[in-house]
This record gives C-alpha cells, sequence and structure tokens, in this order.
C-alpha cells in the first residue's frame, strides 16, 4: 500500500522468484505465481512496478514454504537466486570488479549497488569493526529475510569467508542488516602476549 507508482525494481528481482519456484516445484507453480501480476513477460534490466514485486513474492513464499521449511527461507532463496542473476550480468561484473575480492570494499559499495538495482529507498553502512558493519535500508518494500539472501550471496561470491546476516526491523519499511564474516587467518589481529611468569 505504501509503494507508488515510481517505486520499480529491475526484472532480476522477478526472474529470480521465479526460477525459485521453477526449480523447486515446476512450471505448474510458476504459472501460479505469475498469475500474482499483470505482468506477463520480465527483462532483467527493464524496470517493473515493486508493488507487482511484492504479490508475486507473497504466493511464491506460501508455496515455496513446506519445501523449505518455512516461507522465510524461501524468501531467502529468492534473494540469492536474484542476486546471482544480477552478479551474471555485465552491471553485476562490474560491481564485482570494483570490489576487487575485497570483501570490505564490497560492503561499502553495498548503497551504490542498490541504487542499480531499484527507484527507492535510501542505505548507509556503519563500521563496527574490521570485519562488521550494519548495514541500514531505508524505506524498502522487500522482506528482510529476502535481503539476508542477497546479502550472504553477494558476499559469498565475492570470496567472503563464513558470512552472516541478521536482519532486524526498524520501522514499516526500515531494517538494519549486521554483517560480519571471518577474516584471513594472515589478517586477523595476534593474540595478547601471555606474560612471562615468576618462579623462585
Amino acid at each position: 500500500m505504501a509503494a507508488t507508482e515510481q517505486d520499480t525494481a529491475r526484472g532480476m528481482f522477478f526472474l529470480g522468484v521465479l526460477e525459485t519456484v521453477r526449480t523447486g516445484l515446476g512450471d505448474e507453480a510458476v504459472v501460479t505465481c505469475r498469475g500474482a501480476t499483470d505482468e506477463r513477460r520480465f527483462v532483467g534490466f527493464f524496470n517493473y512496478p515493486v508493488s507487482s514485486f511484492l504479490k508475486m513474492a507473497q504466493v511464491a513464499s506460501r508455496v515455496l514454504a513446506p519445501r523449505w521449511g518455512g516461507a522465510d527461507e524461501a524468501l531467502r532463496q529468492m534473494g540469492m537466486q536474484a542476486t546471482r542473476s544480477f552478479l551474471e550480468s555485465a552491471v553485476g561484473r562490474t560491481f564485482l570488479l570494483l570490489a576487487a575480492g575485497d570483501t570490505r570494499k564490497l560492503v561499502s559499495n553495498l548503497p551504490s549497488g542498490y541504487q542499480m538495482a531499484v527507484s527507492y529507498g535510501e542505505r548507509s553502512v556503519e563500521w563496527k569493526g574490521e570485519s562488521e558493519a550494519l548495514f541500514v535500508m531505508r524505506r524498502d518494500f522487500m522482506p528482510a529475510p529476502y535481503h539476508e539472501g542477497v546479502l550472504r550471496e553477494v558476499l559469498t561470491m565475492v570470496g567472503a569467508r563464513n558470512p552472516r546476516i541478521q536482519g532486524r526491523k526498524l520501522g514499516l519499511l526500515d531494517t538494519e542488516y549486521h554483517i560480519t564474516w571471518d577474516l584471513p587467518l594472515a589478517l586477523r589481529p595476534p593474540s595478547p602476549a601471555m606474560p612471562w611468569r615468576l618462579f623462585q
């Protein structure tokens, strides 16, 4: 209800939902999901109303819930598939190249990455440590589990070790995501030296 006609998302998000459904349940379920919107065809980098995406994702999460053990995990799987589609595109490959295999740089670039994919919302990164950040989204329509899947997949694709994403709702359209990953062994801070013990 809060979405306007100017609030759009790229077709890759729709295609990610349909591919997740096709892989999990087959073409008949895809037809059911398509029926939730007025759109009959999606092109990866064309823009479509995010309200249509939300209707489709709601139906898809319901039909996929039994396969994935719940609607939240179904949404995560959709987010992961949409991310793979994005990163396989020319724009997505450029996004990865800009990160140059550096997880921290990729996380810093997340706000601009989202600007390539959707027309709405504001996003920011707040660093909490060398491999820990809060990614805050304002006026974003997609459910938190969906973005958990998106973020986990994009960190995995850049080579992050053991990425962990935890979403938390701040308001109707505002969420934050606690992002952490394991540093390579060579970059971990040294353990404090053991004090010498004096013996008499």
